[in-house]
């Protein structure tokens, strides 16, 4: 306590200023969400079939599933053939270093494979997979 001219006065608390703080909490967690990588799915699970030289392929951004009945899914969205180039097109700028992951089912047909590849190409995107389970 201090004496000052007119008696004892209390004495001032002291308080933590919890702005900066919350501030800087703030500005990692932008930066946390900016740099993130987030998975995509193509939307169905697939029963791919084995291969014993399936090699594993790192940062594959544009994963389109074919369904046992031929039905594509990309971002888990139900696609007709005739949209799947457009759809590639899209994904394909917004990450151009990206490549295309073909998932097909055991019992899809070949001619679906075939129209898939063919509209990725013909986007523009010429490193393209095929998934298989590893032995």
């Amino acid at each position: 306590m201090r004496r000052g001219n007119q008696g004892i006065e209390p004495e001032e608390e002291a308080e933590i200023d919890l702005t900066p703080m919350l501030d800087v909490v703030f500005i990692m967690l932008i930066f946390f969400i900016v740099t993130a990588s987030f998975i995509k799915e193509a939307g169905i699970d697939v029963n791919r079939p084995d291969a014993p030289t399936a090699e594993k392929i790192e940062d594959a951004n544009i994963l389109i599933a074919i369904s046992p009945n031929d039905e594509i899914w990309i971002d888990k969205r139900l696609i007709d053939p005739r949209a799947v180039r457009p759809n590639i097109e899209r994904l394909h700028a917004e990450n151009p270093k990206g490549s295309v992951v073909i998932q097909a089912d055991k019992k899809s047909t070949n001619e679906m494979l075939v129209i898939v590849m063919d509209a990725a190409r013909a986007a523009g995107v010429y490193n393209i997979s095929i998934a298989a389970n590893m032995d």
